[in-house]
C-alpha cells in the first residue's frame, strides 16, 4: 500500500530526492547574500531557476526550515541580555564565563541551539545557515508563511522541454494588482457627483422658459382689454 508516501518521486529514490532538496535549499538561501566579485554570481538575489515540478517540492522544504529560524529568534533576544561584549579568552570574558550570567544566557540559549542544529541536519552547510537565522529570520518575523514564491517561465527547457519556473523569496519586487471593483465604485461616485450639478445647471433654464411663456401670455391680454376700452370712447 501507497500509505504516506506523498510528494513526487521525480525520477529518483528517497537519498537522492533528499539530497537534491538539500542542494537546491542551500543554493537558494546563498542568493540572498550576492558576492559580485564572485565567479558566476547570481543577477538576482534570492532567486533560483527550476521545472515547475522541482520547485513545488522544494517550497515546503524551504519553508518550513524558515518556520524553524524565527522559532529559535525570541530565545536569541531573551539570551542577549545576558551576553558580553568581549573578545573571547580575555580576562573579562573568563570571568563571565564562570559567572551565574553566563548559565542564564546557556540555558536560554539552549533551545535557539537546538533549532540550529536540526537546521543543519537538513542542509549541512554553515553559511546557509548562518543566513538563515541572520537576515531569513528576520525579514520575515512579521509573516505567518508563504515566505516563497514561484512564477512559471514561458521559455522551456533544451532537451526534455520541461516546463521552468522561478522560485524565489517574497518581500522584494512585490507587484501590488489594482482591483477592478474599486475603479468601478470610484467612476460610479463621480458619475453620482456630476449628475445633481446638471440638474441643478438644468432647473434654471426652464425657470426662465417658463417665465417668459407667463408674460407671453399676459401680453395679448392687456393689448385686448385697451382696445375694447377705445370701442367704447367712439
Amino acid at each position: 500500500m501507497r500509505h504516506r508516501m506523498r510528494g513526487r518521486k521525480l525520477g529518483r529514490n528517497a537519498s537522492h530526492r533528499k539530497a537534491m532538496f538539500r542542494n537546491m535549499a542551500v543554493s537558494l538561501i546563498k542568493t540572498v547574500r550576492i558576492d559580485e566579485e564572485a565567479e558566476n554570481a547570481p543577477k538576482v538575489s534570492g532567486r533560483i531557476t527550476t521545472t515547475v515540478q522541482k520547485a513545488k517540492e522544494l517550497r515546503p522544504f524551504i519553508e518550513k526550515l524558515i518556520t524553524l529560524a524565527k522559532k529559535a529568534q525570541p530565545h536569541i533576544e531573551n539570551a542577549a541580555q545576558f551576553a558580553t561584549s568581549a573578545d573571547k579568552n580575555s580576562s573579562e570574558w573568563k570571568t563571565w564565563r564562570e559567572s551565574d550570567q553566563w548559565n542564564q544566557w546557556n540555558q536560554a540559549m539552549a533551545p535557539a541551539l537546538n533549532y540550529r542544529r536540526r537546521a543543519f541536519a537538513d542542509l549541512r552547510d554553515n553559511e546557509a545557515v548562518d543566513i538563515l537565522f541572520d537576515e531569513l529570520a528576520e525579514r520575515f518575523a512579521e509573516r505567518t508563511g508563504g515566505y516563497t514564491r514561484i512564477v512559471r517561465l514561458a521559455t522551456v527547457r533544451l532537451g526534455d522541454a520541461g516546463v521552468q519556473a522561478i522560485i524565489e523569496f517574497v518581500g522584494e519586487r512585490d507587484r501590488v494588482k489594482p482591483t477592478r471593483r474599486s475603479a468601478s465604485l470610484d467612476t460610479s461616485s463621480e458619475a453620482a457627483t456630476e449628475e445633481p450639478e446638471a440638474a441643478t445647471e438644468e432647473a434654471p433654464a426652464e425657470e426662465a422658459a417658463e417665465e417668459s411663456a407667463e408674460t407671453a401670455a399676459e401680453a395679448p391680454e392687456g393689448e385686448t382689454a385697451e382696445a375694447e376700452e377705445e370701442k367704447k370712447d367712439e
